[in-house]
């Protein structure tokens, strides 16, 4: 196919218009933007569905009616303090976690993120606040915007680097385990945001 001077001249045009757009905000979220799409929230707040005796009512976009939403404000309610493990001859961060953080223990919860691939080989996946470019693991911010997905079974799809998906699941605390993450969802499973 030849390159006509019309054609030439709506690349262009399209070059300078994707220029143009500003998607920042795709790979820096403002502080002050919602961690789920205002819509999706609005959508489930008015569907909530009744359902059988003996079973909880699920919200129509597959969260379990008994799980509330985790935000990254939240789990940012951490300090950390240097402490020394002699088994390392190494400091790490200790976590010391604050009351936001420990009011979600044991919740069963659902957070919205960053798909991180650590490990295929070992099912090894976290949800990162940030893209892939801004998370813990580039220095970009710190372990309390990562969590550790621990699924609910191992026939879950492959996910890919920095898919921006919704898990819901059980909320662990770790302080004092320096081989794992400061936050854990047990029995992780993935929903449609």
């Amino acid at each position: 196919m030849a390159l006509t001077l019309q054609n030439f001249a709506y690349a262009i045009l399209g070059i300078v218009a994707l220029a143009a757009m500003d998607l920042s905000s795709y790979c820096h979220p403002a502080p002050e933007a919602p961690d789920m799409p205002l819509i999706a929230k609005a959508r489930a707040a008015e569907t909530v569905l009744s359902s059988p005796k003996n079973t909880a009512p699920t919200i129509a976009i597959g969260v379990p009616a008994n799980h509330r939403e985790l935000t990254w404000a939240e789990m940012a309610d951490v300090d950390f303090k240097d402490v020394y493990l002699e088994e390392l001859d190494s400091y790490y961060w200790k976590p010391v976690f604050g009351p936001q953080v420990i009011a979600a223990e044991n919740e069963d919860v659902y957070i919205t993120g960053y798909v991180i691939p650590v490990d295929l080989d070992e099912d090894f996946y976290v949800l990162s606040r940030y893209p892939f470019a801004n998370c813990f693991f580039c220095g970009g911010a710190g372990p309390e915007s990562v969590i550790d997905l621990r699924f609910a079974d191992s026939d879950h799809r492959t996910y890919q680097t920095d898919e921006r998906l919704a898990f819901h699941g059980n909320l662990r605390l770790n302080a004092d385990d320096v081989y794992q993450m400061n936050y854990i969802l047990e029995g992780a499973e993935e929903h449609p945001l």
